[in-house]
């Protein structure tokens, strides 16, 4: 794990600013695995597997709440979204695990590694889409830091970002709860589903995860929560 440094330093020559130097290794790229938590398991999207209950956990009552800053709709029908998923699983670039939730053995959301670069190893959380059951969970919050020690500890990558409408409040608010830092505001970034969208750019570095880290692991213990899965210290109270 690489320590945190400043960001320039002076060319002994030219005497002008420069970056650090860094070990230029690419890293590898993610793959399809299992990753384990105390209350939700991550584990490769499967159409056969995961269609019948993530339609059942986002196509409820709420469900033009959870596909609004989304880039799809919500599906007319079952058959709709299974070809959706069908065509998720299939991608390398997202990379898209659902999120099983341990208890029922059921799926109730899913997300994506994406806009991944090995040679300079950064890396993207994103499609994220949390169906109703998972919603305000402690899983909800595992789900995030399972994908995070992946990435650092497992496969070295240096630069780990979260990306948002920047409308998107629920999504900014879970930025910050999970440690990242605001960078700005790219304007007029995107067209999606016929609207404008300015995009919230947040990011964590690798020198900057093991403080995280062990943030959400005393947060996750289960000793946090009471008998009706109530927090009783919130995950800022161990930063």
């Amino acid at each position: 794990m690489q320590s945190f440094s400043p960001a320039s330093t002076s060319d002994p020559i030219s005497d002008l600013p420069i970056g650090v130097e860094v070990e230029s290794h690419a890293a590898p790229r993610p793959e399809r695995v299992t990753l384990d938590g105390h209350y939700v398991r991550l584990e490769p999207l499967d159409p056969s597997k995961h269609t019948d209950a993530l339609y059942a956990a986002s196509h409820g009552d709420d469900k033009h709440v959870i596909w609004q800053y989304l880039f799809e709709a919500p599906f007319a029908d079952h058959a709709a979204f299974k070809a959706h998923i069908e065509r998720k699983a299939a991608s390398e670039d997202p990379l898209f695990f659902a999120i099983i939730d341990k208890a029922s053995g059921k799926a109730v959301g899913y997300e994506t590694l994406m806009r991944i670069d090995p040679t300079h190893r950064v890396i993207e959380v994103g499609n994220i889409m949390y169906g109703t059951p998972l919603q305000k969970t402690p899983g909800a919050t595992e789900a995030q830091y399972l994908l995070m020690r992946y990435v650092f500890d497992g496969l070295g990558y240096r630069r780990y970002e979260w990306k948002c409408n920047a409308l998107n409040a629920p999504s900014r608010r879970a930025a910050d709860r999970f440690g990242f830092s605001f960078e700005g505001i790219f304007r007029q970034h995107m067209i999606v589903r016929g609207r404008n969208r300015d995009t919230a750019w947040y990011s964590i570095l690798d020198g900057e995860w093991p403080k995280q880290k062990a943030a959400f692991e005393k947060w996750l213990t289960p000793d946090n929560f009471d008998a009706s899965g109530q927090q009783k210290k919130r995950l800022s109270d161990f930063k």
